[in-house]
């Protein structure tokens, strides 16, 4: 099913003391069509289990927002097929990654795959498919935002007065301020909002009515080493649902208006949203430590 992986063993030593092989390693960027754009993310596939302090010593190595690994696990049949995977920012490791499991779902299916896939990991297992436009659909869990009260210091820390402030997935913050142009237009103090306690704080509006897309978001999580993260899958399991029931429609389209940006198609279907988007390959290479 897949053309080259699990890797071949290798003869070399790697820094931890133990025979090591060569791992295939791609940088992708994720929910773009363009090189240079979207959101980058490291993918490794690996030969087997191996320790978390070794995978996150790789990711603050390779330095991106996100490392995604893979790990070969027993399929229990061929459609779908289980991979393992993990996610590691350079300094944590995260529960749920929308734009690494796209880049994963991307190398495989450019590797060779064909069979529908399901990633197991933190958050349950992930469903992964390719659309016939060559588009990769995740499957993820809905994680509509619930109210929250008044969270000391956001305000002054985004800059801007919120019109409403909940809690979504992953501890995060979610804030709606009034527009896009006042989305668009923030510069929030990085130092104040990372005393907020949260993974990131998300925050979006409806688009000018001019726009292709519905919706804007954009994403900071400097507690978990990212000032502004470039395209956030992960935000849209609460921004999915949130439009969708405000605007009494299952299907948007969202563009994260980061200085990368990114485009993602959503829908909601009951307690799933299905993420959207294509991916390029932008560097292949192999890890040798």
């Amino acid at each position: 099913m897949l053309v080259r992986w699990p890797p071949r063993a290798y003869s070399g030593f790697g820094s931890y003391g133990r025979r090591m092989p060569p791992l295939p390693v791609y940088v992708v960027d994720a929910f773009t069509e363009s090189a240079f754009s979207g959101n980058p993310a490291a993918v490794v596939l690996l030969d087997g289990p191996r320790e978390a302090a070794w995978l996150q010593s790789v990711a603050a190595e390779l330095n991106l927002s996100e490392t995604a690994f893979l790990e070969p696990l027993p399929e229990p049949s061929e459609n779908p097929a289980q991979i393992g995977l993990r996610w590691f920012t350079p300094t944590v490791e995260v529960d749920l990654c929308g734009h690494a499991t796209l880049a994963s779902g991307h190398i495989l299916y450019q590797l060779g795959f064909t069979a529908s896939i399901e990633f197991s990991s933190r958050s349950g297992l992930l469903g992964v498919a390719q659309g016939g436009d060559g588009t990769i659909v995740l499957d993820f869990p809905s994680r509509p935002p619930r109210t929250a009260p008044d969270i000391q210091g956001l305000g002054q820390a985004l800059g801007v007065e919120p019109t409403w402030v909940g809690r979504g997935g992953d501890n995060d913050v979610f804030v709606e301020v009034r527009d896009e142009s006042t989305l668009r237009s923030l510069a929030p103090d990085i130092g104040g909002l990372s005393t907020v306690d949260a993974r990131g704080i998300i925050v979006t509006a409806l688009a000018d009515e001019a726009c292709p897309y519905d919706v804007v978001t954009r994403f900071f999580a400097p507690r978990a080493g990212i000032n502004e993260d470039p395209v956030t899958g992960s935000a849209h399991t609460a921004v999915a649902p949130y439009w969708a029931q405000r605007l009494e429609r299952t299907e948007l389209l969202a563009y994260q208006a980061s200085a990368r940006g990114g485009l993602l198609a959503l829908q909601v279907v009951g307690d799933r949203v299905l993420l959207g988007g294509h991916a390029v390959t932008v560097v292949e290479g192999t890890l040798l430590a």
